[in-house]
């Protein structure tokens, strides 16, 4: 009686031992094609990128492309693996899809961020390096994720701002036109020549650095009443020279004027 125990013991422990090898042997494979098939994605989106690169597609367009087909490519080796390890995958996508339609009931913003991402993508209303203003923050765009776009603003501040939120909200784009114009208003005293002094500012404003021949520098009369002239003065630039040109003409405006006010002392009344 004592040798049919043990001997049913050691089948017990032969099955068992032979259930773990299997088990083991199988996981073992699992991970190393984890490794492999995460390096053969890495590879594949290099491919991909290094292929659209040559064909001087956008930098924006690249990594929306990169981190589309990364995310769809690890999906699909999960789905692999758990096939490979025994898994029922049509169960699994079942559960995946009850997951999904439950995430994205819960997360349904940042559904729309997603698909407002793909919008963005698509339509092109910017790229990355552009001034935007967007979403409440202007700023150099660095990067359009899947969710998010990433903007650094003019006092160097990342920030991140939904998808969504851009493209249902009005864009700025401060890159797109080759010059801009800078709007400056300037007061004058009423006994002033407008006229004189128009003729002297285009002048002297046409020398400021960066201030473009063509269009070229428009000033005109906004306002007069008894005792003051208002007047509009508009330069144009590159964009990227906009603070600079700005800045320089508000103070060569300054200038001038108090140039006028000493060589013109106010009349006697």
């Amino acid at each position: 009686m004592g040798e049919i125990t043990n001997e049913k013991a050691m089948q017990w422990l032969t099955l068992l031992w032979d259930y773990l090898a299997v088990i083991g042997l199988r996981l073992l494979t699992a991970i190393a094609l984890w490794i492999v098939g995460r390096w053969l994605i890495g590879f594949l989106v290099g491919l991909l990128q290094r292929a659209l690169t040559r064909q001087k597609f956008d930098p924006t367009v690249l990594r929306y492309v990169g981190s589309f087909v990364t995310v769809t490519l690890n999906i699909i080796l999960v789905i692999a693996l758990l096939g490979y390890c025994g898994v029922e995958t049509t169960s699994f996508a079942a559960l995946l899809a009850a997951v999904g339609l439950a995430i994205g009931m819960a997360w349904s913003g940042l559904l729309a961020n997603l698909a407002a991402g793909g919008f963005l993508i698509v339509l092109r209303p910017f790229k990355v390096g552009d001034v935007i203003g967007a979403g409440g923050v202007v700023g150099i765009v660095t990067e359009i994720g899947l969710f998010v776009t990433a903007i650094n603003t003019d006092d160097n501040i990342l920030t991140l701002v939904g998808n969504n939120r851009i493209f249902a909200d009005n864009i700025q784009n401060f890159s797109h036109n080759p010059y801009r114009r800078v709007d400056i208003s300037a007061s004058l005293a009423a006994h002033h020549d407008e006229q004189a002094v128009i003729a002297l500012l285009k002048q002297r404003i046409a020398a400021v650095p960066n201030v473009l021949a063509e269009p070229s520098v428009q000033i005109q009369l906004q306002s007069a009443s008894s005792d003051t002239l208002q007047l509009l003065i508009r330069p144009h630039c590159h964009h990227q020279h906009y603070w600079s040109v700005y800045y320089s003409t508000q103070a060569l405006v300054r200038e001038t004027l108090q140039e006028l006010v000493r060589q013109s002392p106010q009349p006697v009344r």
